[in-house]
């Protein structure tokens, strides 16, 4: 934009942690931002929705440690705006609960910046929830207080009054008040409130790191000094918390707990996410390919103005299929010219992506590799296959149909490349030993991870549990120095998943 364009400032909830509490209004201004400030307990994932020129800023606002102060950040704010660029504005939970959302709108307003504000699902509900904890009962508690467990200027009392919030009969919500529990505790007790009533202290909630900690007011300080409990973490008190045993579930999915590390490209990430999420597990998102167009299109399109000197058509992946049909449209060629080719894929998403046109698939083999195509292919000699594939792939299939008297034309159709991507919060996870599993689906995929991560993380990257998609990718993972310990009876990316799960199951 120019700085002749209005800016804006739009204030989005980021949700407690996990990805998929983002709200749909929120991963809008996500796309559609210029420039983002977030904070410390906003989770990175998220900023995978952003286009690859916005700029992202770190505003911190870590507990305890401000890394710019509330004023410096109302002013950047207001200076992005005022170059003309959409600002969006990314914090943890909801902007309007202690989030100081209230600060930075009347900051923009001061300015006559326009703009918007997008809530997000609070810590108080999302947390409580995950955690299996309903704030409120009609047996147990009818009413709901949310408190400030901080105070950023380092005082030692926190300015509430204790009398009335001890005299409270429902449930008492302590945000941000690891560090000042024994205060809580003592306060709440002085005041009237039984040391038997029932308190949990949720930590990382709604994370792969979520751990709930369940005691009692008398009890609690003591878990907390042995457990080393520190924030972020969010305490509820009150006769609610005794229902956690009936009604959690997170903590009691298949995969909960575990970091799973995904590798595949951007537009090809989401259903193994999502899946990921379904059992538990928090994704981990660090795509290490990137597919493009050839350096020549020629081959392809001199393939594709004379297809029907072609008895067979031969896809070895999804991405040559999308990159193949959307080469024909440019150059205005007619699907028709399809007719009479008999179409070959190997896996049945390579099968499904061409059915998703409305073309049939006349053979996928048993198994997702080129030697069992191979074997699936009748009276090869003497036909002319074309195979339009990445610039950079294994010649097993070209070669060993040439030398059943095949005619073959390779037409490069994509070329895969490194993105531009940062490894140091990966770097951060995997030397505190918080990553899990490492997912490969390519050989490309093993190559280029190893690459952007480096020598220094390998020892690192040893420990975790590698996960193949297949055999050839799974050597391709052995040759570099890695154990494969989970690999799929089918060389399908919900097979992988699948074996994920047996393997902590088993």
């Amino acid at each position: 934009m120019n700085n002749n364009t209005p800016g804006k400032i739009i204030l989005v909830g980021a949700g407690p942690g996990d990805v998929g509490l983002l709200t749909l209004q929120g991963k809008h201004w996500l796309q559609k931002a210029e420039v983002i400030l977030y904070d410390h307990l906003v989770n990175e994932d998220l900023l995978r929705f952003t286009q690859k020129e916005t700029e992202i800023i770190y505003v911190g606002k870590k507990e305890g440690v401000a890394s710019l102060e509330q004023e410096k950040i109302n002013a950047l704010l207001v200076e992005k705006a005022k170059e003309g660029k959409v600002v969006v504005r990314l914090k943890g939970g909801d902007p309007f609960i202690f989030g100081r959302g209230g600060e930075e709108i009347q900051a923009a307003n001061k300015s006559k910046i326009p703009f918007l504000v997008v809530p997000g699902v609070t810590s108080v509900t999302g947390v409580a929830a995950y955690a299996g904890i309903p704030l409120t009962h009609r047996h147990l508690s009818s009413t709901l207080s949310i408190i400030t467990g901080s105070n950023e200027k380092k005082q030692g009392d926190i300015h509430i009054d204790w009398e009335k919030i001890a005299s409270r009969a429902g449930t008492l919500v302590f945000l941000m008040g690891a560090r000042k529990l024994p205060l809580i505790v003592e306060k709440l007790m002085k005041f009237g409130k039984s040391p038997e009533t029932p308190i949990a202290v949720i930590q990382w909630g709604t994370t792969a790191r979520q751990k709930t900690w369940k005691g009692t007011l008398s009890s609690i300080v003591d878990i907390a000094s042995k457990e080393k409990i520190l924030p972020p973490a969010l305490t509820i008190i009150g006769e609610v918390v005794s229902l956690k045993p009936e009604i959690e579930w997170y903590e009691r999915l298949p995969l909960f707990g575990k970091t799973v590390v995904v590798t595949r490209k951007g537009d090809q990430a989401e259903s193994m996410i999502d899946r990921l999420r379904e059992l538990g597990a928090e994704p981990f998102f660090f795509p290490v390919i990137e597919t493009i167009a050839p350096d020549d299109w020629a081959p392809l399109d001199n393939a594709l103005n004379n297809l029907s000197v072609y008895d067979g058509l031969v896809f070895t992946s999804a991405n040559g299929v999308r990159f193949f049909f959307q080469r024909l449209k440019d150059i205005h060629q007619d699907i028709r010219n399809l007719k009479g080719l008999r179409i070959y894929t190997i896996g049945p998403k390579t099968a499904e992506a061409v059915r998703d046109l409305g073309i049939g698939v006349d053979v996928v083999p048993n198994e997702f590799v080129a030697e069992s195509l191979l074997e699936s292919i009748e009276n090869i000699q003497g036909k002319r296959f074309l195979i339009p594939r990445a610039t950079v792939a294994r010649e097993v299939l070209p070669e060993k149909l040439r030398e059943r008297g095949a005619v073959v034309d390779v037409a490069p159709a994509y070329k895969t490349i490194m993105p531009e991507c940062k490894s140091d919060g990966l770097a951060k996870r995997l030397l505190s030993e918080d990553i899990d599993v490492l997912t490969f689906t390519s050989s490309s995929t093993v190559k280029n991870f190893l690459e952007l991560t480096g020598e220094d993380l390998l020892p690192a990257i040893k420990k975790t549990h590698i996960a193949c998609i297949g055999p050839i990718t799974a050597k391709t993972a052995e040759d570099a120095g890695l154990t494969v310990e989970i690999l799929p009876k089918e060389y399908t990316v919900s097979s992988l998943l699948d074996a994920i799960e047996d393997y902590y199951q088993s």
